[in-house]
């Protein structure tokens, strides 16, 4: 029997917190697991959102994050995650990474060693989480006799983020699992898996790490809509993160690898869609292939296998159609049929 990842539904600050609820109300009527709430600098919160959807919920596990600890200090966001978990009863956990360097820098933080200020941050989190005092003087955070005044569920889930070989040494040893961004492609995501879970097991952590994998997805009965749509999706991100890829080689080399793509296509597209072009246009079906989860049911089942077989355990999807529930409904039956 063909083995598929869980569901989950991934929401954000370009949606308004009204449809976020709509999605995750929509998210547990279909079944799916889970809801995550990504964030980034100088779009919508994800707090209010994510509470508004614990409330308006029952079931839907609810991860909250990707948070990075310059805007936000360590022992605010314990201070917040646990009772984000209050709320929900029980079905919080959160994701964690070093941020968007060039966004960090626009708010006047010096991203100048992003993974030391990762570690600590992480540390420092699952320490408050379990109730303890915590006497912090690292690099990038000096903590002094703090401690919760309240008592957080100490087992609440830290996910990290990253892409690079450090980043995902220390979410082996330091994490309960791993969040993959938009544009990593399958072969990246399983390169990334193998060494996170070495890292555990260095560690001499024995329980396996969970995967979460942020894609967007595109199930329709038409396959040359889906292709269509995914085209677009993918349109809408690749500049940013081409740019992002200038600047930090694991973040390009996750685009690039096993995609079929060279960096001469990716630059060349990049180059179009700034110029006006279409995405249809400026795309080939390549970039829907490595970036999405679309097209009929079948192709779906088969792109969640893949990402099954590379370890990933969660698909947090995107769904940016017009009928979002109707295309949850189909995903959930794709995955059961």
């Amino acid at each position: 029997m063909q083995k598929f990842p869980s569901l989950s539904v991934r929401l954000h600050g370009g949606l308004t917190p009204q449809q976020c609820v709509e999605q995750a109300q929509a998210a547990e009527a279909a079944g799916l697991g889970g809801s995550w709430f990504a964030e980034n600098p100088f779009h919508r919160s994800t707090l209010p959102t994510a509470g508004a959807c614990a409330a308006a919920t029952r079931t839907l596990r609810i991860g909250a994050g990707v948070f990075n600890p310059y805007g936000r200090h360590p022992t605010l966001i314990a201070m917040e995650v646990g009772a984000l978990d209050e709320l929900s009863c029980g079905r919080v956990s959160v994701g964690i990474g070093s941020g968007i360097g060039f966004a960090i820098e626009r708010m006047g933080f010096a991203y100048d060693r992003p993974l030391t200020t990762l570690r600590e941050a992480t540390i420092i989190l699952r320490a408050l989480l379990r109730g303890e005092e915590v006497n912090h003087c690292g690099a990038a955070f000096r903590v002094q006799k703090v401690r919760l005044d309240y008592q957080a569920r100490p087992d609440i889930q830290i996910f990290m983020a990253g892409r690079g070989r450090r980043s995902l040494l220390a979410c082996g040893e330091l994490a309960d699992g791993l969040i993959v961004s938009n544009m990593c492609t399958v072969e990246f995501a399983a390169k990334a898996v193998k060494i996170l879970h070495k890292a555990a097991l260095n560690s001499g952590r024995s329980k396996p790490l969970e995967v979460v994998q942020y894609i967007p997805c595109i199930p329709r009965a038409d396959r040359s809509e889906a292709q269509r749509l995914a085209t677009q999706a993918v349109a809408k991100m690749l500049p940013d993160y081409w740019m992002l890829g200038q600047r930090l080689p694991a973040a390009k080399q996750a685009m690039l690898e096993g995609s079929g793509i060279s960096e001469t296509d990716f630059a060349a597209a990049v180059a179009r869609l700034k110029a006006g072009e279409t995405a249809e246009a400026a795309l080939d079906e390549r970039f829907a292939h490595a970036f999405t989860v679309s097209g009929n049911m079948e192709d779906c089942r088969t792109k969640a296998a893949a990402y099954a077989a590379a370890g990933v355990t969660e698909l947090a999807l995107t769904f940016s159609g017009s009928k979002p529930a109707a295309d949850m409904r189909f995903m959930a039956e794709a995955m059961t049929g």
